[in-house]
């Protein structure tokens, strides 16, 4: 439910193909999972009735998080060298009422196998007494970056959402706090801050009906944390406002729950739940979806699809291809005027990879940036390799030529080659994320030679036909790339 910016770990995306999109993988099965936090090199999220899930890649998640208490909807975040916890005990209708306490524990680690692993007691921070219009639970925080101070919203469709003031030295309440009431007609509520505003994401709709749930995640912003929060045509969400983040689709439906991450500068993503993923048989789901900004409202990004495309650099609008001589289509060229003696027009057939493949070298083949004419040696097959592994959002990605298995590669001294065949090498495998302002950056898993995984070199527009690996830089158009379906 909140922020979380996880730099070193590891919107033009227009007309795409209709192909199947990467889910992810493992058992990623929660509701009301709490904002993705890191421990340790590892992911951790927290859910409803206790327990969570656990990524050593933010790819494949497994059961394992533990956290007492039960109750439901927590949110988790670091603060300085240990992580509060916060979570709703009863309320929400749970077992017939709306008596609901919030409260708040630490510990120094996540990692349930580590020495250091201990939650202190938890303690009450507000509560509700089922009478009032409130009901206390579905907790998120904010550790607000401009002025150190920590807030927790709260609160379901049963009355108000509320902000409170805790201490982030303690994660106690602030002696003197009075509660204020921002926002009705939402629940899973979650403050960001970004660019001068503040963000109120509330989830509207009905939960908790599987396939039939209409969840979604609506926002509001602020100058002010304490509101008002308007939405993009000013209603106020204390009277029912609220611009779209997230709706259904993809058959996946109920998105509640919204959690950001920051990864890298320009690289963010949404964490939230799907009430019902009809591929998994109707489960509550874990979703990862990256975060755009348009005129600075959020929106989640769709996920790639499997597919072919053009890979078109911003820098110039030039398309990464084959470096190979260009084959031209012997087709006889018609006049300018309109067909004579009501001649029939005939189509002309795009160029075929059987016709110019024979001229291709047999081996490694360079690649290079040019104008787009949707040929052969420009056409890029995109496919998820989630066998793999992946990182926070997406699986590792293989980029071969339509219809073949030459495969786009890194090499040693941080250039790009096309190899004969697609052999798995993590070299030839690609992370692909879309960035804030919808365009999207490609980077090798692996630089030959070095170790580790690379999490700096990025396909890069070092001229308008040259492309190379260089450190990624959100503030240029030569690290941002556009994904097109000609």
């Amino acid at each position: 439910m909140k922020t979380r910016y996880l730099i070193g770990l590891s919107l033009a995306l227009s007309c795409l193909s209709t192909g199947r999109t990467a889910a992810q993988i493992g058992e990623p099965y929660i509701h009301d999972p709490s904002t993705i936090a890191e421990c340790e090199g590892k992911y951790y999220t927290f859910g409803t009735g206790g327990g969570g899930l656990i990524s050593e890649d933010g790819w494949s998640w497994h059961s394992g998080a533990d956290r007492p208490g039960g109750g439901a909807a927590p949110d988790v975040m670091k603060i300085g060298d240990r992580y509060l916890c916060i979570y709703g005990a009863t309320g929400g209708g749970l077992g017939g009422g709306h008596s609901g306490r919030i409260l708040t524990m630490w510990n120094k680690t996540l990692d349930p196998k580590s020495p250091d692993f201990k939650w202190t007691p938890a303690v009450e921070v507000c509560s509700s007494d089922g009478m009032e219009d409130q009901d206390a639970i579905d907790p998120g925080l904010l550790l607000d970056p401009t002025t150190g101070r920590l807030w927790a919203s709260y609160g379901t469709y049963f009355g108000t959402i509320r902000l409170i003031e805790l201490d982030p030295k303690t994660g106690f309440r602030m002696s003197g706090n009075k509660e204020k009431d921002i926002a009705i007609d939402c629940e899973a509520t979650d403050l960001i801050y970004r660019n001068g505003w503040y963000y109120l994401l509330g989830t509207h709709g009905t939960c908790c009906d599987g396939v039939n749930s209409t969840y979604n995640i609506v926002v509001g912003r602020s100058r002010s944390v304490e509101g008002p929060y308007l939405d993009n045509v000013g209603r106020d969400m204390y009277h029912g406002g609220g611009r779209m983040v997230v709706a259904a689709g993809d058959r996946k439906t109920g998105a509640g729950h919204f959690g950001r991450t920051i990864i890298d500068e320009g690289v963010e993503v949404t964490s939230f739940h799907w009430e019902a993923d009809f591929d998994q048989g109707g489960r509550s789901v874990l979703a990862i979806r990256p975060l755009l900004w348009k005129n600075d409202w959020p929106v989640a990004g769709d996920p790639l699809k499997e597919g072919t495309y053009e890979i078109e650099s911003e820098r110039r609008g030039y398309a990464l291809e084959l470096a190979v001589d260009f084959t031209r289509m012997q087709v006889q060229r018609i006049g300018w005027g309109r067909p004579q003696n009501n001649e029939p027009i005939k189509p002309v057939a795009n160029q075929t990879l059987a016709e110019v493949a024979s001229t291709w070298p047999k081996g490694d083949i360079p690649v290079r940036i040019g104008d787009y004419m949707f040929r052969p040696h420009q056409r890029w097959t995109i496919t998820p390799v989630p066998e793999k592994g992946g990182y926070l959002g997406g699986p590792y990605y293989k980029i071969t030529i339509e219809g073949t298995q030459r495969a786009l590669a890194a090499t040693a001294d941080k250039e790009l080659t096309t190899v004969p065949a697609f052999t798995g090498a993590d070299e030839q495998l690609w992370r692909i994320e879309q960035l804030t302002d919808g365009t999207f950056r490609i980077m090798p898993k692996v630089i030959p030679g070095q170790e580790g995984l690379n999490n700096r070199y990025v396909l890069y527009s070092a001229a308008d036909s040259t492309p190379t690996l260089a450190e990624y830089d959100f503030n240029s158009d030569n690290s941002k790339w556009n994904f097109r379906d000609h």
